[in-house]
């Protein structure tokens, strides 16, 4: 029992000598409570990184460190990473993936790892990037740094690489995704950083007062009887929206609304439209 306690002990101190982390699979699930059966309600995508704010057992409560979102994680699908490594990745040039999968090999042995769209790359030089002491051979050409001087010019073309990609609750990916986990990669993909959920976002930006002066790029916000915000979609333009719904697809925007093409009705209110660039 002496032993078992002096390990854990070890551990918890393991960790919090080590207070970041960061995540090296393509993607792993962000729980609501440390369990695995317990609701997803994001995901960190290979890249990101957090802080650490609690143990229990095997796994982590963390705190996101670019849009302070917080969750559970299992530690065996990440690894640590220091203040100063930390510090020196902020520093160094934001270098993205572009594609819905793109191939990357792991260590001297090259391990496959597929990684999604809007991927960090950290440390990235010269078609490698490295965590620690481990390097990862990036075989795609089609790596990129995101510059919000783009943003008016790319934002159709980015949003509609995701078309079709099935509505998951919490997802981040082509695989799966939800409404603001959409929006957000999108707009990481641009340069710009949006908080995590569809309410958090709904406080970031500037209004658009009317919807005719709705330009692509802008967030629509919709709300439920109860007056909460429960759904974000990008605009197209003042008349179209792409948002993710059963699938991410382009649909009619009104005064009133989203008109949805599949269900040949209004599926969501709207409530307030935003503007972030």
């Amino acid at each position: 029992m002496f032993c078992f306690k002096l390990q854990k002990i070890v551990h918890q101190i393991h960790f919090m000598q080590n207070s970041f982390g960061i995540c090296q699979l393509s993607v792993i699930p962000v729980r609501d409570q440390p369990s695995h059966p317990s609701e997803m309600i994001s995901q960190l995508i290979f890249g990101d990184t957090f802080q650490i704010l609690e143990i229990e057992g095997s796994w982590l409560k963390i705190e996101k460190t670019d849009d302070a979102y917080v969750g559970w994680v299992d530690e065996k699908q990440v690894s640590l990473f220091d203040d100063l490594s930390l510090h020196q990745l902020k520093s160094s040039p934001k270098f993205l993936t572009s594609e819905a999968s793109s191939l990357v090999l792991k260590g001297a042995i090259k391990e496959p790892l597929y990684l999604p769209a809007g991927c960090s790359l950290p440390f990235y030089q010269e078609g490698k990037c490295k965590i620690g002491k481990e390097i990862y051979h990036v075989t795609s050409s089609n790596v990129f740094v995101p510059n919000k001087e783009d943003f008016d010019s790319d934002v159709q073309e980015t949003a509609k690489k995701f078309l079709n990609a099935p509505y998951l609750w919490g997802g981040r990916t082509h695989s799966g995704i939800d409404c603001s986990g959409f929006s957000q990669i999108v707009f990481k993909m641009l340069g710009v950083t949006l908080n995590r959920d569809a309410y958090q976002q709904a406080e970031q930006g500037k209004l658009v007062d009317f919807l005719t002066e709705a330009k692509a790029g802008d967030l629509a916000f919709f709300d439920n009887e109860e007056g909460k915000i429960t759904h974000v979609g990008i605009m197209l333009n003042n008349s179209q929206i792409i948002h993710a719904s059963g699938r991410v697809k382009i649909d009619r925007i009104d005064n009133q609304g989203i008109f949805s093409t599949d269900l040949q009705k209004y599926s969501h209110k709207l409530r307030i439209i935003k503007r972030y660039v």
